[in-house]
């Protein structure tokens, strides 16, 4: 113990503790406290009507469009986003908007429209759930181990990411912060299970728009409107392209990131984005819970109007802080090795210049809002997969409903506990959202693979599903251990050695797609696949899919989804 307290990072660390930027006033700690009751009401009050295993893992089917779809949002609007991505924007510039444009609408109308039906139809509890269904056991088995185990280091990020906000805003030590926050989301996501966790994500959603809107606002005041904050990012950077879209991806040379257009088009656009929209159950659960097929379409087309709007407010913080911060953010582990300021803490440094009382108080709430929306997602979307496609599947196969509600309660605890481990992890990465994309690479990226192919392939056989998964899971982690012993791989994987680490994880990402695929088709051909007797209501081609019933034109998911995809060409070609 002694030995590891005089630790130069830990004593950098607690400097920072010792010498928080602001503090708050009675009305701020007011506004925090009301939050924390509002939250816990609210899991307290609705553990009356959960009951059954339905209730708690799928909210009783029972939600509207709009609280689907703004839950479906929330759960991906966390302090991984509103941190992360303000992070990223300092260090990479706008090209962090291509994470909610090219990176998440096209997927989020493809799910809604295309694979929503199949797996509402189907009445599967989860994803692993759909792969047991289509491929058998094994496939199942091995995505919900895998599934379980980033959704605990995920959970970990928004730990990690709200003890920084205590720490660098209020000087509150960090462990104290992580336990707090942890044990409220732990309280009402065990009480309530899925529907709490709807419900106050749909809170957090208004908490953290009405919070998160002071910091763009008032920069893009001082800055002198979007002009003026190019102009200061050029004169402070002496460089312009950290404010194109697309326009410097023709070389790997010309932009921040190190990255072509190939890389955000086919390793995000298409990988990564298709494979977290439409397979990462934490946000897939919340559409499930609809109360019918229409609404279930519709829930991911208003999801993806509002998600077109964030970048307000998790990118122009960054971009904010390129222009008037005094201070040098640098990557996390060099910040705790100097007792600096990562680039993660360029939201609650931004934060810190603009909020006075009571605005401070909602500022904060705000991310700790986020940070309970992120966590309590991972959380539950880890109790239902382990219950359902781990326990209930390979431990105790014929317990009561009754006896399932209670496990499911009991992992949403030790879910929680374990996550807290995984927090420290972060602290390896340069920032946020380096972390998180390198998990999606190993996870997300080839589960997509095996599911698409799944649903459009009715010759996709259960032994090239698995071997598909398996074999893309391993490439990507291979590939990353490769690059972190031979940095001269980048050059390989990355296809430039001038890449960093985030076009690093596209590129992996896109290459465990491939050979995902590249298995699973030859394996398939190579085996027999199931009979088309079985593939009812699981592959497209065996499927009659239901009726949406009778619906005026403008309440139509597909007439939404094409509207939302016209604003979203638009919005790509105005910041080229």
């Amino acid at each position: 113990m002694n030995g590891l307290a005089t630790a130069p990072w830990l004593l950098a660390q607690q400097a920072a503790v010792e010498a928080p930027l602001i503090s708050l006033g009675v009305l701020d700690l007011a506004i925090i406290v009301v939050y924390f009751v509002m939250v816990l009401g609210i899991g307290w009050y609705l553990k009356q009507q959960t009951t059954t295993g339905e209730d708690f893992f799928l909210a009783g089917r029972e939600m509207t469009a709009w609280i689907a779809g703004l839950s479906f949002l929330s759960a991906n609007l966390g302090s991984l986003e509103l941190m992360g991505w303000a992070a990223a924007a300092y260090q990479y510039g706008i090209l962090g908007t291509h994470w909610y444009w090219i990176g998440a609408i096209p997927a989020m109308l493809f799910l809604g429209l295309i694979m929503m039906p199949f797996y509402y139809i189907s009445k599967t509890h989860s994803v692993p759930g759909y792969l047991k269904l289509r491929f058998g056991e094994a496939s199942r088995g091995f995505a919900a181990i895998s599934f379980a185990f980033m959704t605990i280091l995920m959970s970990g990020i928004n730990m990690y990411s709200m003890a920084l906000v205590m720490k660098v805003v209020l000087g509150w030590d960090i462990h104290f912060s992580i336990w707090v926050s942890s044990l409220t989301v732990a309280a009402y996501v065990a009480l309530g299970g899925l529907k709490s966790a709807i419900f106050n994500e749909v809170l957090q959603f208004v908490l953290i728009w009405a919070g998160a809107l002071l910091v763009p606002i008032l920069g893009l005041y001082e800055v002198g409107g979007w002009g003026g904050l190019k102009e200061r990012i050029a004169q402070n950077l002496g460089r312009g392209d950290y404010v194109h879209l697309w326009s410097t991806l023709g070389s790997f040379q010309d932009n921040p990131m190190g990255i072509h257009w190939t890389g955000i088009v086919l390793g995000l656009g298409w990988v990564i984005s298709f494979g977290y929209w439409t397979t990462d159950f934490l946000v897939v659960q919340r559409v499930l819970a609809a109360k019918d097929l229409r609404a279930a379409k519709a829930a991911p087309v208003i999801g993806a109007a509002f998600k077109m709007a964030v970048p307000f407010i998790v990118i122009l913080p960054g971009l904010l802080g390129l222009a008037l911060l005094d201070v040098k953010l640098m990557p996390e582990a060099e910040a705790l090795k100097t007792g600096g300021h990562s680039y993660n803490e360029v939201l609650p440094l931004m934060l810190a210049r603009y909020c006075g009382p009571g605005l401070l108080g909602l500022g904060i709430t705000a991310l700790i809002a986020g940070f309970m929306a992120g966590m309590a997602g991972n959380v539950s979307a880890f109790a239902t997969v382990w219950t359902y496609d781990v326990y209930r599947a390979y431990i105790n196969k014929d317990a009561t409903d009754a006896h399932y509600l209670n496990h499911g309660r009991l992992c949403t605890i030790v879910g929680v506990v374990v996550s807290i481990g995984a927090a420290y992890l972060v602290m390896h990465f340069a920032s946020i959202m380096d972390y998180v994309q390198a998990l999606f690479s190993f996870f997300i990226a080839p589960l997509f693979g095996t599911v698409l192919l799944g649903m459009l392939w009715k010759r996709a056989s259960p032994a090239g599903g698995f071997y598909g998964l398996l074999a893309g899971t391993l490439s990507s982690i291979g590939m990353w251990i490769w690059v972190r012993l031979d940095p001269g791989a980048l050059a390989i994987v990355a296809l430039s050695s001038h890449a960093q680490a985030m076009a690093e994880n596209m590129y992996r990402a896109l290459w465990s797609w491939i050979v995902c695929v590249v298995v699973t088709v030859a394996v398939s051909y190579a085996t027999k696949p199931k009979p088309d007797s079985e593939l009812v209501g699981l592959v497209y081609g065996c499927t009659e899919l239901p009726d949406e019933g009778d619906a005026p034109w403008h309440e139509r998911p597909a007439f939404w989804a094409a509207a939302v995809g016209v604003v979203f060409v638009i919005l790509n070609v105005l910041f080229w």
